[in-house]
Formats: structure tokens, C-alpha cells, sequence
């Protein structure tokens, strides 16, 4: 869904802050999304994130703070558009830990995703990653 690129595509360029502070931006995603117990932008926020992005969007979010919950959120699909909702899995395919982020459009030679999130190097920017470690792809549906 475009509009939801749109909506992270304004929060592009938003970082932690190293040290003691934190962002009140970062924190602001968590409590806007259901998840006010979180205090600063240490914790993991790529889910964090994708929940305020869909929320704005007026879109069903997973609710949760770990990437997989998108596993089970909206419908999967294969065929993925700009703004659909992209789940990788981090450290091994078995995993619990896995990134979160949307669709941007693959690499000519289809060996990368291209996605914009938050908590990509500790940023919200458009990062590519490895196809390989692709658990699915997920169309969000508008709230009624």
C-alpha cells in the first residue's frame, strides 16, 4: 500500500540517540502503538515501528514488538507491492528474532529486498536485504 510508504518515507532519516538519551520519536512509536511500557530506543523497534506506520495508515498492525507476529497479521501474499509488509528472519531460520520492515521492489537480479523500516542500522531508511532470509510477505487490510 503506497500511503503507507508515504507515511514512513516521513518519518525517513529518524535515529537513535547513542548514550543515555533516547528519542522521544522512537519512544513515541511504542506507545502510540499499545506498547507505552517501553521508555527508550534501545529495545528492538522494527515492529514498533511497522505497527505506528499501519496505525497512521488506518491498517491492521500485529500489535506486537517481535518481527514474526506480521507472520499472522493481514493476508500473505506472493506477489508483493510497494508498501506491503516484508518478514525476515535474523540470526538463524529457527529463530524467534526476525526484522520487520515495507516492501520497496526487489534488486534487478532478485538477490536483495529493498525495504523501508525502522531500527535498520538504527535508523528509519530504505536498506537492502538478503533474499534468502525472506519468511513472507503480507498485505495489510484496512480497518473498519
Amino acid at each position: 500500500m503506497k500511503e503507507l510508504i508515504e507515511i514512513a518515507l516521513s518519518q525517513y532519516g529518524v535515529k537513535e540517540i547513542a548514550g543515555d538519551k533516547d528519542n522521544p520519536t522512537i519512544v513515541n512509536y511504542f506507545k502510540e502503538m499499545g506498547q507505552s511500557w517501553v521508555k527508550d530506543d534501545e529495545t528492538a523497534w522494527c515492529s514498533a515501528f511497522a505497527n505506528w506506520v499501519a496505525l497512521k495508515g488506518g491498517c491492521q498492525g500485529s500489535g506486537k514488538l517481535n518481527a514474526r507476529s506480521w507472520l499472522n497479521t493481514g493476508e500473505e501474499i506472493s506477489e508483493p507491492q510497494q508498501g506491503d509488509v516484508v518478514v525476515f528472519w535474523r540470526e538463524k531460520p529457527d529463530s524467534w528474532k526476525g526484522h520487520v520492515a515495507y516492501f520497496i521492489n526487489y534488486s534487478e537480479d532478485k538477490k536483495y529486498i529493498y525495504c523501508l523500516g525502522g531500527n535498520q542500522g538504527n535508523m528509519v531508511c530504505i536498506k537492502a536485504y538478503d533474499a534468502s532470509r525472506l519468511l513472507g510477505f503480507r498485505g495489510l487490510n484496512k480497518v473498519a
